[in-house]
C-alpha cells in the first residue's frame, strides 16, 4: 500500500470511531483531527445543504455536524481506489438515509483527496447526482 492510502485508511478508521461514539455534539473530534492537516479543506457542491468550503479542524467539525443534520446514516457498500503519489481517487457506492424524509438514497460519490506528510489536506467529493441527493433530503431543486 502507498503512504497516502495508509494515511487515508487511518483517517477513515478515526471517522468511523467518531461516528460510532455518537458523532457531532457527543463524541470527541480530536481523534479525527489527528489525521487532518491543520489547514485541511473540504469542498462540497454549493447546491447541497452542507455545501461550500469548510476549512481547518473547526470547519471539518462543523461540516460533520451539517452532514449529520442532513443524514441519519451512511453505509459504504463498495469502494474502489486509485493512488498517484499524494493524490487518492476513491469511488464509493454508498447508501444515505435522510433525516428529514427517512428516504434512502443509493448512489456513488467520487472523492479526490490529497494527503501529505501523513495527513489529509483536501477533499473534493463529486456526487453522481446532486438532484437525487436534494430529492432524498426533501430540498427544493429549483
Amino acid at each position: 500500500m502507498t503512504d497516502a492510502w495508509d494515511a487515508l485508511e487511518r483517517f477513515y478508521a478515526a471517522e468511523a470511531d467518531y461516528l460510532a461514539a455518537g458523532g457531532p455534539g457527543k463524541a470527541d473530534f480530536s481523534g479525527m483531527a489527528a489525521h487532518l492537516a491543520p489547514d485541511v479543506v473540504m469542498h462540497q457542491a454549493a447546491s447541497l445543504p452542507y455545501g461550500g468550503t469548510w476549512r481547518g479542524h473547526d470547519g471539518m467539525e462543523r461540516f460533520m455536524a451539517a452532514m449529520s443534520e442532513a443524514w441519519t446514516g451512511l453505509a459504504f457498500l463498495e469502494q474502489h481506489r486509485a493512488v498517484d503519489g499524494a493524490r487518492v481517487a476513491v469511488l464509493n457506492r454508498c447508501a444515505f438515509r435522510a433525516r428529514a424524509t427517512g428516504r434512502e438514497l443509493e448512489t456513488s460519490v467520487l472523492q479526490w483527496i490529497t494527503v501529505r506528510d501523513g495527513l489529509v489536506r483536501e477533499f473534493r467529493p463529486f456526487y453522481l447526482d446532486t438532484a437525487a441527493v436534494l430529492d432524498a433530503l426533501g430540498a427544493a431543486t429549483g
